[in-house]
């Protein structure tokens, strides 16, 4: 038996993790990463990879990160939280896809557990809406900042439906720029 439930979301190579956890009144130990997830880590042309860095970073409520994606070297995110609750999300940037310019997102939080498979050719962000959140996650390349690009998090034509808290929506002035689908100029 596997130590993870991979579930689809609609959108092809995009999948929410359901690990494992063995508690008791000590605690709990889980996995969160071993050799299950080799059919679904691959780079944007369907070669095998495997993760080449990890993050983590720690925001207030509020924090709205991205959404972000590498150009030129493309960064499959395996994502998760370990303090806190965020709401992730995924848009298909992959110009030959069905699902292109689609979004789904997922509560991610200390408490549920769950993981987030974003794969290469997706724009990526996420929302605080805990006190705090630190949100950790592992890359299939490492970070360019030469090859950084962005969408408006809140483009109408995407749609995304961020969930309503009662704090103001704090952005990077970088992300505030980002531009819409339409004017992006750009497509994996």
């Amino acid at each position: 038996m596997g130590k993870f439930k991979f579930i689809e979301t609609g959108i092809k190579d995009l999948f929410v993790i359901e690990p494992t956890v063995f508690g008791d009144e000590r605690g709990y130990f889980m996995e969160t990463y071993n050799s299950e997830f080799a059919p679904y880590i691959k780079h944007i042309d369907g070669t095998p990879c495997d993760f080449v860095q990890d993050n983590q970073s720690r925001s207030k409520k509020g924090v709205l990160r991205g959404l972000h994606f590498q150009m030129a070297n493309p960064q499959g995110k395996l994502v998760r939280v370990i303090e806190g609750e965020v709401y992730d999300v995924a848009v298909d940037l992959r110009k030959n896809s069905d699902t292109f310019g689609k979004w789904y997102g997922v509560l991610l939080s200390a408490d549920n557990k769950r993981q987030f498979y974003v794969p290469e050719g997706f724009a990526h962000g996420f929302l605080v809406t805990s006190e705090y959140a630190t949100f950790v996650y592992k890359c299939t390349r490492l970070y360019d900042p030469q090859s950084e690009g962005g969408l408006l998090y809140n483009d109408p034509a995407i749609g995304i439906t961020w969930p309503k808290i009662d704090a103001d929506i704090l952005l990077s002035e970088k992300d505030k720029k980002h531009p819409s689908l339409e004017n992006l100029g750009f497509a994996f």
